[in-house]
This record gives C-alpha cells, sequence and structure tokens, in this order.
C-alpha cells in the first residue's frame, strides 16, 4: 500500500490543482469532444472548496487531490485527482479507501465520471454502482462504510 498523507487543502492550492485537473482529465475529455483549455480550469476554480478538499502528498511531492462535499442526504466525491507520475500505484486506491473508511454516518457516497473513463474501474472496486448517467456523465453511489 503506497505511503501517503491528506492534508487540508488551502486557497494557495488552487492554480496547482486546476492545472492538474487539466491534465488528468485532457484524454477523456478530447475523447468525448468536450476539450476546451480554458474551460476545463475555470469550471475547478469557481467550484473549489478549500475546506472540503485535502491533498494527497506521498513520497515528498503534491501527488494529487479530492475533496468530499457533504450534503444532507449524501457525501460528494468531487476533484480526485493523482498526478499521470502517481497513477497505477495503488495510491488512488488507498486515498479512496481512506476517506471512505473515515466515515462518521451513514450516508452514501456519490461521484460523477466522464464516460468511459478508467476512473470507473477503480470506483467500481470500492462498491460504487451505476445510479444513473447521460452522454458525458456517469453518475454512481456507494453506501458508506459499516
Amino acid at each position: 500500500m503506497p505511503d501517503f498523507i491528506l492534508r487540508q487543502c488551502v486557497a494557495s492550492d488552487a492554480a496547482w490543482i486546476a492545472e492538474l485537473r487539466a491534465v488528468v482529465m485532457r484524454p477523456d475529455l478530447e475523447r468525448l469532444g468536450r476539450w476546451d483549455p480554458v474551460r476545463v480550469r475555470e469550471r475547478f476554480l469557481n467550484a473549489f472548496q478549500p475546506e472540503h478538499t485535502s491533498v494527497i502528498h506521498t513520497d515528498g511531492v503534491d501527488a494529487g487531490v479530492i475533496a468530499v462535499r457533504p450534503e444532507p442526504d449524501a457525501r460528494w466525491i468531487e476533484h480526485f485527482f493523482v498526478a499521470p507520475a502517481h497513477q497505477g500505484k495503488g495510491l488512488g486506491a488507498a486515498v479512496l479507501r481512506q476517506v471512505m473508511a473515515a466515515s462518521v454516518d451513514r450516508r452514501p457516497f456519490r461521484l460523477d465520471v466522464l464516460q468511459g473513463s478508467a476512473a470507473r474501474r477503480l470506483y467500481e472496486r470500492h462498491g460504487f454502482v451505476l445510479e444513473s448517467e447521460d452522454p458525458i456523465d456517469v453518475f454512481m453511489v456507494a453506501p458508506a462504510a459499516s
């Protein structure tokens, strides 16, 4: 299991996270015909809530990010990105497992992933199932850890 810590995000993290989002999402957005280099960054910056966001720190570097936004009926996992150099090593799975295990109540977890994204397999391995979908997004839900 990869060694990592989750540190509280601060407002000054926004710029590099927006860049990471653009790098990570570009292949899927291009495949879907939705790539816009300005919009991909703006969408993150307009929705960024550092109080709900953690930076994934491993091997001496900030290697990714995950946000868990509480809502009355669910916790939304958002902005979950791992830098390409750290993908495929189990880091994303370890982070997702830790975040879900830290559940303090019975609200389910929800997220959306782009159609055809390899990330969907990660979510399915962690108990997420299809809730609904459209031509661009797949909305998934998983129960809180017992």
